[in-house]
């Protein structure tokens, strides 16, 4: 049983699932623990990934839940891994596409973001979102759960105390048309003004930099009020959780060296309307 009060990953996405589970179900916290005769205190823990769950209690909690089949044999999984560091998430065509993903943005207090082909998640438009499902070939339904995502996941930068974001992109993100020049062009003046937020900050890598750390794909590192360091890297079916110190430490140098070659805040906001302009005289 993990005991650390630094909870891992695996055991953070396993308990705000397991909360998830039972406030769909619209039970109450003391309902449940009193059906299990357990201290409530024991499953408050248990969700919030602070005490470890073992594989006998999730079941307990499924059967109350209703829970049964593949999600079952996913979730008592997890609980079988939760005193892992890292995970490996496999992303199927679930309207939230990473669970794990939606709620450490949830709680982080600062996220970095290096993307070195698309525009951040975080940043995207419908349309652009739409169109990078079509063209990496996602079928529908399973398109529209994630656009729907992705659009969800925004909402952490507008509520009242959100996150710090650091977007750091490209010059090739900028430049891609996806959909077409004027879709594009749309998307970059909805960069320039999601970095007028006070707690967003956009950063441009040019092409005039040539090499640099970044070449060989984007990363996200998150940072919250209590709990270790995660970075995240998105694969195609797939995102890899890193939670190790050398690890985070490895990917925090990674974002100060983009951050020594990147454009300044102001001198890239200008780049990106530039680069609209011409997008939309094409």
């Amino acid at each position: 049983m993990a005991k650390s009060n630094q909870p891992t990953v695996v055991g953070r996405g396993l308990g705000g699932e397991l909360r998830g589970l039972r406030e769909a179900k619209k039970l109450g916290l003391r309902r449940v623990a009193a059906r299990l005769d357990w201290q409530a205190s024991k499953l408050s823990r248990m969700e919030t990934g602070i005490q470890g769950i073992r594989a006998e209690d999730v079941a307990s909690l499924l059967v109350i839940y209703g829970v049964t089949g593949d999600e079952r044999r996913r979730l008592l999984g997890m609980a079988e891994r939760s005193a892992e560091s890292g995970w490996w998430e496999v992303i199927g065509g679930l309207s939230d596409e990473s669970r794990t993903l939606i709620r450490l943005e949830a709680e982080a207090t600062s996220v970095v973001n290096w993307q070195p082909l698309l525009i951040p998640g975080l940043l995207q438009t419908a349309d652009y979102t739409q169109v990078l499902m079509r063209d990496g070939g996602v079928e529908e339904p399973d398109a529209q759960s994630r656009v729907a995502a992705r659009l969800g996941r925004q909402a952490v930068l507008t509520r009242p105390q959100p996150p710090e974001l650091l977007a750091i992109v490209d010059e090739m993100v900028l430049r891609r048309v996806l959909g077409s020049p004027r879709l594009m062009a749309r998307q970059l003046r909805h960069l320039i003004e999601a970095a007028e937020r006070p707690n967003i900050t956009l950063r441009v890598v040019p092409f005039a930099v040539g090499g640099h750390p970044g070449l060989d794909g984007g990363f996200a590192l998150f940072d919250f009020p209590r709990n270790k360091s995660v970075v995240y890297l998105d694969q195609k079916i797939s995102g890899l959780f890193l939670e190790e110190t050398p690890q985070v430490a490895f990917f925090r140098r990674e974002a100060e060296r983009l951050g020594a070659v990147a454009l300044s805040p102001t001198e890239s906001v200008d780049f990106v309307a530039r680069v609209a302009t011409e997008h939309e005289r094409e």
